[in-house]
């Protein structure tokens, strides 16, 4: 079931999320419901706070960028109270971001290029492992979600100051995308 996207200025998406258990509701069934979404969407990382709950776990699909980056062919993988244990500063990059809880901006991002990871995947197995490359920038981006982070919150005050007006616009729904989305309900 496709699902809508919970964008810039739902609570939910400020929250910490909780780790969870191998007995959690339908925990298959959201799984399948977030790698659907994300195909909706054209995504290539969903985080379930993206999606109004505030539990840890993120789908990542990369197989839809392996033309560019062919090392991702078939890399599809679900995390499961995924934190970051580790960062290894000594090599950043400086690339654009967007998410889908901000359509239409992108913004230069500075991140480590090599992160320790801790997860369960689908079969609820522990994983410790260094992730490097394009997918520990995805997997930032996404952890940040489940940390009550959003990638403008790791840009210079200055250009946040300059993307304001956009900001403002996507907490009042004034913006246009191609799936479904749940904006914060305007006051009046």
């Amino acid at each position: 079931m496709i699902l809508p996207i919970y964008t810039y200025g739902q609570p939910v998406l400020r929250k910490v999320a909780e780790d969870i258990t191998a007995d959690y509701p339908q925990l298959k069934e959201l799984i399948n419901n977030m790698y659907e979404t994300l195909a909706e969407s054209e995504g290539i990382g969903l985080a379930a706070p993206q999606i109004g709950l505030a539990v840890r776990v993120v789908v990542i699909d990369l197989d839809v960028i392996s033309e560019d980056l062919p090392e991702y062919k078939g890399y599809k993988k679900v995390f499961i109270n995924a934190h970051i244990v580790e960062y290894d500063e000594t090599k950043t990059d400086t690339s654009e971001e967007g998410c889908l809880s901000l359509p239409a901006i992108h913004e230069k991002v500075t991140r480590p290029t090599r992160i320790r990871v801790q997860y369960l995947d689908e079969e609820m197995n522990a994983h410790d492992e260094w992730v490097e490359g394009y997918l520990a920038r995805v997997m930032q981006h996404e952890f940040d979600h489940l940390d009550g982070k959003v990638f403008v919150d790791r840009i210079s005050p200055l250009r946040k100051q300059l993307i304001k007006n956009k900001l403002k616009s996507l907490l009042q729904g004034r913006f246009r995308c191609g799936y479904k989305t749940k904006t914060v309900p305007v006051r009046r």
